[in-house]
């Protein structure tokens, strides 16, 4: 008996029910809905809006395919030149090639470009796979793009639409924020307080609280400050962040080097961190080490 397809065409409604039907229904390697395809021949999905993967929680989700298994299909659709492109299941596809699988077992489905882009967006958002970023744009994309509304995006991902437009503000970050954010140097709470400020007054805050590993209130008050015209105190507090930030940059055995060339002319130092002091015992060794800067 042929294998049937799923038909996706009917909207971003019929998409999700009819792929939920496909995982909760007959699932077993019998099923029509069910093809057990050569993984090689499974190209990526070019609209998919991850863009980074958790290398270790992929060779987690490996080992567990090896042991149990893949107990999700992924889902494909047929291009027609003999190949198959993702849908949705990146993370198992990626997984199950690090497992050694030469097979997977894939659901097929009959879908549209546009839809195609727009079910991979919606897959990632319900897994929470996405960096605050990621997740900001694939909001934005579905509300322009798709014209879909604040209210049908709050239901169709069962978000509040006040978590969705949190989310879409942290697009107003300037983009070096937004890479610090992306990169989980700084939380979302840490984010959504610093989109009032101006470009510099961010990159200023995001360097506080890197360098000083401020708290989400440690933060509160520090931008309460610059707002309150306490200028000086909070300024204060970044210019020693990023002091602290370019301390880390510097090179310690450069310090050492300098010790051993103090102690070669009889001068006791020692070094704390980042900090070099020097111990003179008398005028004549401040004498000697002054003729040797000058020389």
């Amino acid at each position: 008996m042929a294998k049937k397809k799923l038909a996706i065409g009917r909207g971003l409604g019929a998409i999700l029910a009819e792929t939920a039907e496909a995982y909760e229904q007959n699932l077993s390697d019998n099923s029509s809905l069910v093809l057990d395809l050569d993984i090689d021949i499974i190209k990526p999905n070019p609209y998919q809006p991850r863009k980074t993967f958790n290398q270790e929680a992929l060779q987690e989700l490996s080992e567990s395919i090896k042991e149990h298994g893949l107990l999700q299909p992924i889902v494909v659709y047929d291009n027609g030149d003999g190949d198959y492109v993702l849908i949705a299941g990146e993370r198992r596809l990626r997984a199950s090639k690090l497992a050694g699988l030469s097979n997977i077992r894939a659901i097929v489905a009959e879908i549209e470009q546009k839809k195609m882009r727009e079910l991979a967006i919606i897959e990632n958002i319900q897994r929470e796979e996405l960096n605050a970023i990621e997740l900001a744009l694939s909001y934005q994309e579905l509300l322009e793009e798709y014209d879909i509304t604040h209210e049908e995006l709050s239901k169709r991902i069962n978000k509040s639409r006040t978590q969705i437009t949190n989310t879409l503000r942290l697009l107003q970050l300037c983009d070096e924020v937004k890479t610090m954010l992306g990169e989980e140097k700084i939380t979302q709470g840490h984010a959504k307080m610093l989109v009032t400020l101006s470009e510099s007054e961010q990159k200023l805050v995001a360097d506080s609280i890197i360098g000083q590993r401020l708290s989400v209130r440690d933060t509160e008050t520090l931008i309460k400050k610059l707002k309150n015209g306490q200028d000086s105190t909070a300024k204060d507090s970044i210019s020693k962040a990023k002091l602290k930030g370019q301390a880390k940059n510097l090179d310690i055995s450069l310090l050492e080097e300098l010790r051993r060339e103090l102690s070669s002319l009889g001068i006791q130092s020692s070094i704390n961190a980042t900090k070099l002091s020097i111990d003179f015992k008398s005028d004549a060794e401040i004498t000697t080490l002054l003729k040797k800067i000058v020389k």
